[in-house]
């Protein structure tokens, strides 16, 4: 902490801060005025803020960079320039000639983005920038910002699904300069006043509760699993990434008191048969009360996929409570899942995933309007009308090498608003898969009904 002070301390003797009266963009009188655009005339400076912005971030797992034009461009580039991760630039408008690019740089569609801002009010900027650059195909998680000024801007983004850094609070930044006799106790009380008095206004629904989904069901496995969901006081999927029909018997024993579904792989299991792999399954099911949900992904015409869900080796409708499809085919793809509820692919938890803002778009009318489809798997919140399965659930947020991106129960519930939480390798990869379950089980119950309080 005594580093990050004296570092703003030193950023603070380029004049970044004044307070008095000022007049912002909105017609609102404000106590204080920030500009961090002089950081970028300091080499030094903009290299230590590269390194103390980097050190937010739980690691550094993104493909490209780009700031906020104009004033976080400066910032970007130093923060490329430590962490070695290209830097891309995005205009505010598209040229009219040459090329007539928004974003300039070198990348592919499916690569994750860093974005960089410099200070954030209510947000407007970033909600502006983010959907440019996902219509070039890449995708935004993550946002590191230098000041927040405390007005809804942040909150307002972490209600949409982002992760928001901040290396300064206006909060924190007066306790500084209060400390150092730089502020007197008037100012500050003029500052936290105005703070508390001009908060930027956002329309943010409360969230319904299992019991008010579950009234708006028309679906019976939606239905069923908000049933279990309540009676166990659990949001809670396993996922059995598990290969032999000994480990996934042993693994549903272990969680299924802990767990509304159990997710399957069923054509990873190397020894499968019908009748020694599902029945016993189904057995175990029914002995712990939870559904069974086979993660196929579906992704064809609909005619091949009635013939994958109905028969073969694996004869998933006979069995499968609920099944993953993908909504490539579009909605006639969807008409032959009779007897399972569909879970619609709208996002993906993985590094490079294709699911950008214009694919989760269509996705998402599809689900809506289609019979079959109780929610979406996705990274983003999405229509209340459906529920929301999230993925990537660990109770420590990293990657695990592969492309995984992790959030939290308490993240998933309160800002992409989940109903239930998928944890794959934090259960069956550990020493003790129930206890692991148990755990989740409660953070995950309880990051609901968090989520449920009004702020």
């Amino acid at each position: 902490m005594e580093n990050k002070k004296a570092f703003f301390l030193e950023c603070y003797k380029h004049g970044i801060i004044k307070f008095g009266k000022f007049t912002l963009k909105s017609g609102i009188e404000s106590p204080f005025y920030v500009d961090l655009r002089p950081l970028a005339s300091d080499p030094k400076i903009l290299k230590q803020l590269a390194h103390h912005l980097l050190n937010l971030l739980p690691d550094r797992n993104f493909d490209l960079i780009c700031g906020v034009p104009y004033a976080a461009l400066p910032m970007a580039t130093a923060i490329s320039l430590e962490s070695q991760i290209p830097l891309i630039i995005k205009r505010k408008e598209a040229k009219t000639y040459g090329t007539k690019k928004l974003i300039e740089g070198v990348f592919q569609k499916g690569q994750s983005c860093l974005l960089v801002e410099d200070v954030i009010t209510s947000g407007k900027s970033l909600l502006e920038t983010i959907p440019e650059i996902e219509n070039e195909g890449l995708s935004v998680a993550d946002i590191l910002i230098v000041l927040d000024r405390q007005q809804g801007g942040t909150a307002l983004l972490e209600s949409k699904g982002f992760r928001v850094h901040t290396l300064f609070t206006i909060s924190e930044v007066c306790t500084i300069l209060r400390e150092e006799n730089l502020l007197d106790d008037k100012q500050v009380q003029r500052i936290n006043a105005f703070l508390e008095g001009n908060p930027i206004q956002f329309d943010t629904p409360s969230r319904l509760s299992y019991e008010q989904k579950r009234e708006r069901q028309n679906h019976s496995a939606a239905k069923k699993l908000l049933e279990i969901a309540l009676d166990k006081k659990s949001n809670l999927i396993a996922s059995a990434d598990v290969i032999t029909t000994k480990e996934l018997h042993e693994l549903a024993e272990n969680v299924g008191p802990h767990i509304v579904a159990l997710k399957t792989h069923i054509d990873i299991i190397t020894d499968f048969d019908y009748d020694k792999t599902i029945l016993p399954l189904i057995d175990i099911a029914q002995k712990h009360n939870f559904l069974l949900m086979e993660d196929r992904k579906f992704a064809d015409i609909g005619n091949t996929q009635e013939l994958q869900y109905s028969y073969g080796i694996y004869r998933i409708s006979a069995w499968a409570d609920l099944i993953t499809s993908q909504v490539i085919g579009g909605s006639p793809s969807l008409d032959f899942f009779h007897n399972s509820g569909v879970i619609a692919i709208v996002g993906m938890s993985s590094k490079g995933a294709l699911t950008d803002a214009n694919y989760r778009e269509e996705a998402l009318k599809i689900a809506l309007s289609h019979p079959n489809v109780i929610g979406g798997v996705a990274q983003n919140p999405i229509p209340e009308e459906l529920l929301l399965f999230t993925p990537g659930i660990n109770l420590e947020t990293s990657g695990d090498g592969k492309g995984q991106q992790y959030s939290t129960p308490q993240h998933a519930f309160k800002n992409l608003q989940t109903d239930f939480i998928i944890v794959g390798r934090g259960i069956y990869k550990a020493d003790q898969p129930e206890k692991a379950a148990l755990d989740y089980k409660i953070a995950g119950w309880q990051a609901y009904t968090d989520a449920l309080k009004k702020p």
